[in-house]
């Protein structure tokens, strides 16, 4: 009898850190770029400056954050991504309006 033992971790071995994707480091590294561009390009003089500067990393930090069920948050955030930015014209054609060939009958 050929047994074999699967160990409960097998996944997170081809994980990065046994957690992150190629994908979740980039992410991850593109927000910290983008805050070390900020700080550099205008140097904050208050409070609302520093956030908006750390803007970049808090969102990217967000995103790869590991919570439970992250592959559902993830596609979550990009399906009201997509519906935001590529919103569709519904045209409700309902049963009580009239048409052309209805009126041209009528006559």
């Amino acid at each position: 009898m050929n047994n074999y033992l699967i160990p409960s971790n097998s996944k997170r071995s081809m994980l990065i850190f046994g957690m992150f994707r190629p994908i979740d480091l980039a992410i991850f590294l593109g927000g910290g770029v983008g805050t070390f561009l900020l700080i550099f390009i205008n140097s904050p003089q208050n409070l609302m400056d520093i956030f908006v500067d750390l803007l970049p990393l808090l969102v990217g930090a967000t995103m790869v954050a590991p919570v439970p069920n992250q592959m559902n948050v993830w596609s979550f955030t990009v399906n009201v991504y997509s519906f935001l930015v590529h919103q569709r014209d519904y045209r409700w054609r309902g049963w009580c309006k009239s048409y052309g060939e209805e009126e041209d009958k009528q006559q």
